[in-house]
């Protein structure tokens, strides 16, 4: 189950290149903007993938002409819902924005490993980017050091019981922890604040990095 849709990114080509990836695994994706229909479809999938922009939009007025179309609350139910699928044994993989979603979701960043924190979190302008992994988690097994065109969320509000997998600074920047995993009841949880657009998805190092994630999600990479 593949949630996607938001304003300012390109979300329609991020998530068909994801659903690609997936489909190279052996795995069909049903993608949506739909957050009902997200929800209904769990009942039935194996993965959520959240590569989405859905939240309320009340901490700016830039935000207001797009409110109609994309603000959104989760209602108690659905987080619920989401929790139980990934405890049940679940995967979860989300992207980018998927760390600002559902901002009245208390337990979301215990979900996610961490969150943007509007107090504290921002990104230099889209552009070139040098990534490397981060300790010796399977997920980076494949994965030194790339550069990729994106963007560097930096002061992200991270837990302290994530493994960390990837770091990244734009040139001459301070190095910023971009992605994670953990492990959430009998489920599996990857985070990774790259992506923003095509040109982060068709680097071969960081699509290798995805690859590996989607595996270890699914229980098909191990140490």
């Amino acid at each position: 189950m593949l949630l996607t849709g938001g304003i300012y990114h390109p979300f329609d080509e991020t998530s068909a290149l994801l659903a690609g990836m997936y489909r190279e695994l052996g795995v069909d994706s049903v993608i949506t903007e739909d957050v009902a229909e997200a929800i209904a479809e769990l009942d039935t999938a194996d993965l959520l993938t959240i590569n989405a922009l859905r939240w309320r939009m009340e901490n700016h007025e830039k935000y207001a002409p797009h409110r109609k179309r994309w603000a959104f609350e989760l209602p108690e139910q659905w987080a619920e819902r989401i929790d139980t699928f990934v405890e049940s044994g679940g995967g979860l993989l989300a992207l980018h924005t998927a760390s600002i979603c559902f901002d009245t979701w208390y337990g979301y960043r215990q979900l996610l490993g961490g969150l943007w924190d509007w107090s504290t979190t921002f990104h230099p302008d889209l552009g070139p980017v040098q990534v490397e992994a981060m300790g010796e988690h399977p997920i980076v097994r494949q994965v030194s050091r790339f550069e990729l065109i994106d963007e560097v969320y930096h002061h992200l509000a991270i837990g302290a019981d994530v493994e960390p997998l990837l770091r990244a600074r734009v040139p001459d920047g301070e190095w910023q922890t971009v992605a994670w995993c953990h492990s959430r009841g009998e489920g599996r949880v990857v985070y990774d604040a790259l992506g923003h657009g095509p040109e982060s998805l068709e680097c071969p190092a960081h699509r290798a990095l995805l690859r590996q994630g989607m595996l270890w999600i699914m229980g098909d990479l191990e140490a």
